[in-house]
């Protein structure tokens, strides 16, 4: 049953009906499937399908790789699309007792000592001449200020930066063409500038800051001051323009105090003019830190020649480029609306052909409620997620900007209901010029009675969306641990990650450095090498067996154990797990591991390999023994 309005259909009105309308299409309703995943082994009928194929039968791999931010728990997720199955997590700014991520030497290098938590949002990944080059991925920790870099030859973190003078980084987004040179990263919390006590009871004191980084060495390069507290962030595709959605223009303290204005803003960067002003030597600095800071502030008078101010109604969220390089949709959480605005408007803005902030923008469609985030498919339609309404809207882009000159012309392509109250979306390959247009993920933030209650913490729901065709189709839904913020969704080809660890890896450069030192070739020594009262154990692993049966320290010893496996099979990775002291640490083929620790109980205590790798895994074993 459909129930049609003025603006376009909206499908299957009844939610409880959806498993028996559109996700028993998929696996969800076919006998033998599980809630986590679609029926593998068979295909749908091309009627049941229409003209794009969602099922990955056993053997074959899936289109794309979706990288899904992990919300509260610090990692990111990898899933295969369309099978919606995951496949891998990857530990950022969390503690992984699997990996050991937070454990190792070489994990505690990049992770650093402060904390063991995060709350990743978005993952944004690097580009050339606007789509992936399948380097790296970035992610921010809005709850410690802090961005990550993950490289994707070895689905590894690499990089993490904390960003001073600044609170709650929130939206990320690198540069997009010619190459990505620069990560921006948007604080979101205003905070006494500098904060160092003095200015804790006075407001007009509170500030937040855009930060650039250099994407070779995470750096920060220079800090620009901004009015309002940034929200989400986009890059242009020429590498000059990026923006920045910004509620809170009353500077409020206390939610009545921020919701006064009919209209926030977003807010447009002039990235040339700023870096030649760091270069130029026209910069401060705040506190103790050394960073150029840029004064961008000026929202009072609609911009400064670093910066823009669009009036925005009301309270923006989301902020996504078309990829058609023309416009920008900027969306106002509180008002029915969303704003189209031309990126050669703003270039207009900033080389005087017009004044008024509001003439670049050359559409304000009505959507519906609760408007967040946009997507594309590449063929002029966008998808607009509706917090309040439960749905995702399509509507034609062209059509918006000819209604908004006056003429009567219906831009509703058609709505959608989801399940329930949808966050971000995203289509596949739609944050670059490659869009496609095949399929849309909704993250819904409740399942409510979607799925088995596991008590009263529910999960969450995300939704597969087939976009093809003319009209949205529904074809999957599953749980998932909250709270996946935004995911991408990149073509499969663009992604190449490697097999075997190189030897070389620079991932744990400084461990082999150690060993060298120690005049130890990891590739062939077992030996333990005291140095006081530490002491250096090398053991190479090969299944099923670790070099060293046996090692012995003395009570109160620093100790390190290394682990370098051997093993030259795709997929055959060992575990390093000693009993009684929580040391647990993946080694994959060819890579070198290690973690430090106070043998701080005597007698004997087994190690053994944690990850399963041999008929005799059982039996690959060792004993420590701390003398007391």
């Amino acid at each position: 049953m459909t129930k049609k309005n003025d603006q376009g259909t909206i499908e299957n009105p009844q939610r409880r009906q959806f498993l028996g309308a559109t996700a028993a299409i998929g696996a969800l309703g076919a006998a033998g499937a599980s809630g986590t995943g679609l029926l593998m082994g068979s295909r749908p009928t091309a009627a049941a399908q229409g003209s794009n194929g969602y099922s990955v039968p056993l053997g074959e791999l899936d289109d794309y790789y979706g990288f899904w931010s992990g919300g509260h728990s610090g990692e990111v997720r990898i899933l295969g699309v369309p099978s919606m199955r995951e496949i891998m997590r990857i530990a950022v700014f969390n503690f992984d007792s699997a990996t050991g991520w937070g454990q190792t030497n070489e994990s505690k290098r990049v992770l650093g000592s402060d904390f063991i938590n995060g709350d990743t949002h978005h993952v944004h990944l690097s580009y050339v001449n606007g789509t992936y080059d399948g380097r790296f991925a970035f992610t921010n920790d809005k709850l410690n200020t802090r961005v990550a870099r993950i490289r994707l030859d070895v689905m590894k973190t690499d990089k993490i930066t904390h960003i001073p003078n600044v609170q709650a980084i929130h939206g990320i987004n690198p540069q997009r063409w010619p190459r990505t040179e620069y990560l921006l990263a948007a604080g979101e919390m205003i905070a006494p500038l500098p904060n160092d006590g003095r200015h804790m009871d006075e407001p007009e004191h509170y500030w937040t800051l855009l930060s650039s980084l250099d994407a070779e060495t995470m750096e920060i390069r220079w800090q620009l001051w901004v009015d309002g507290n940034m929200d989400n962030l986009v890059t242009d595709y020429t590498g000059k323009y990026a923006g920045a959605s910004c509620y809170n223009s009353e500077r409020g303290m206390t939610l009545a105090e921020k919701m006064g204005s009919e209209r926030d803003w977003a807010v447009f960067f002039n990235i040339p003019a700023i870096e030649a002003a760091v270069a130029a030597g026209d910069y401060t600095t705040i506190g103790d830190s050394r960073i150029p800071v840029v004064d961008g502030r000026g929202a009072d008078k609609g911009g400064s020649k670093y910066t823009l101010y669009v009036p925005i109604p009301r309270s923006p969220h989301g902020i996504n480029a078309t990829p058609d390089k023309k416009y920008v949709v900027v969306s106002g959480k509180l008002s029915p609306t969303v704003s189209v605005v031309e990126w050669s408007k703003v270039d207009d803005w900033f080389n005087g052909k017009i004044s008024d902030p509001r003439d670049t923008i050359v559409a304000e469609p009505e959507v519906g409620l609760g408007p967040l985030h946009t997507t594309f498919d590449g063929r002029g339609d966008a998808y607009t997620s509706l917090f309040l309404d439960s749905q995702v809207v399509k509507w034609n882009i062209d059509d918006a900007i000819r209604a908004y000159k006056g003429e009567q012309v219906n831009y509703i392509r058609q709505k959608l209901d989801v399940h329930y109250q949808v966050g971000h979306i995203m289509a596949s390959m739609c944050e670059t010029v490659e869009a496609d247009g095949r399929w849309l993920v909704s993250l819904n933030k409740f399942s409510k009675d979607r799925f088995i209650p596991a008590g009263p913490l529910r999960p969450e729901n995300d939704q597969l969306i087939d976009i093809s065709g003319a009209q949205m189709k529904l074809v999957h839904d599953g749980p998932t641990y909250p709270e996946p913020h935004d995911s991408l969704m990149v073509r499969r080809d663009l992604i190449n990650p490697i097999a075997i660890w190189k030897r070389d890896d620079p991932f744990f450069a400084e461990t082999v450095a150690m060993a060298r030192a120690d005049g130890v070739n990891l590739e062939q020594d077992n030996k333990v090498i005291r140095d006081g009262n530490k002491v250096r154990v090398y053991m190479t692993s090969v299944a099923p067996s670790f070099g060293l049966d046996h090692f012995r320290v003395k009570l109160g010893d620093e100790v390190t154990v290394v682990v370098t496996n051997l093993d030259n099979i795709e997929d055959l990775s060992h575990g390093f797990a000693l009993v009684n002291y929580g040391v647990n640490f993946e080694i994959s083929a060819h890579q070198t591991a290690s973690a430090t620790f106070i043998a701080d109980k005597p007698g004997v205590y087994w190690y053994y390999c944690s990850w399963f790798c041999h008929a005799l895994h059982m039996e690959m074993a060792g004993r420590m023994m701390v003398e007391a």
